[in-house]
């Protein structure tokens, strides 16, 4: 592979806290990113939010202005781990689709692959700048326009299951599954309208437990302990 669309998801990053930030976890993700970038493999990176909030977190806010708030915590996620990235010796961007003073840098294709070609890892914060978008279908646009190889999912779960692991101790996983299959089944691998974009644009997704020693590095190598998702 020589580029790929790392998602993240705010939750995990937390740790078991549940909320904010385990520094430790970050460590180790930054760790596995710079065995990719020395090996002159281009990652962009997209963070969820749900260590601070969730869009639907609050009944009594206005769903855009929820929304909102949530892109903003994606900023800061993003903020805080290209940080991380930067003291394990990468050089890192955040962009965002919206202006952000001199936080970050407004997003384009040309940025991106000119920081790409300085050996940069780079944070899309923000979603798609827009409502009623979730970080999923930000991670398969971003991936798409930027002509990623394949969507790395580092989950809490390690695979794509035909039912809820958690609730279900039957539950089976897959080894390997098409994204028409992930529509038809409605298996959630990433939400309705992320996994039809996915599908309209042959978008492979690699999907597998974060907590899981080199997962990430492995993934990118083409060693899955988790699910495949094939166009």
């Amino acid at each position: 592979m020589k580029r790929v669309l790392l998602k993240l998801s705010g939750e995990a990053l937390a740790g078991e806290k549940g909320t904010g930030f385990d520094e430790a976890v970050v460590t180790r993700v930054a760790k596995q990113v710079k065995v990719l970038v020395d090996e002159g493999i281009q990652v962009g990176i997209v963070i969820g939010g749900g260590n601070f909030w969730r869009g639907r977190s609050s009944k009594n806010i206005d769903r855009t202005k929820a929304d909102q708030i949530g892109m903003l915590a994606t900023v800061m996620n993003c903020i805080y781990v290209s940080e991380i990235f930067r003291s394990q010796g990468m050089m890192t961007a955040v962009l965002t689709p919206f202006e952000c003073g001199d936080i970050t840098k407004l997003y384009s294709k040309d940025r991106c692959c000119k920081y790409f070609n300085h050996n940069m890892v780079i944070f899309f914060g923000g979603g798609t700048g827009h409502p009623y978008f979730s970080t999923d279908t930000a991670t398969v646009l971003r991936a798409i326009e930027i002509e990623a190889d394949t969507i790395l999912l580092a989950k809490a779960v390690d695979g794509v299951y035909d039912s809820d692991p958690k609730k279900n101790p039957d539950a089976v996983k897959f080894d390997e599954l098409t994204i028409q299959e992930v529509i038809d089944r409605k298996l959630q691998v990433v939400d309705m309208t992320a996994s039809i974009l996915a599908m309209e644009n042959r978008m492979p997704m690699i999907v597998f437990a974060l907590n899981q020693e080199n997962s990430i590095v492995n993934a990118a190598h083409g060693i899955i302990t988790g699910t495949r998702v094939t166009v």
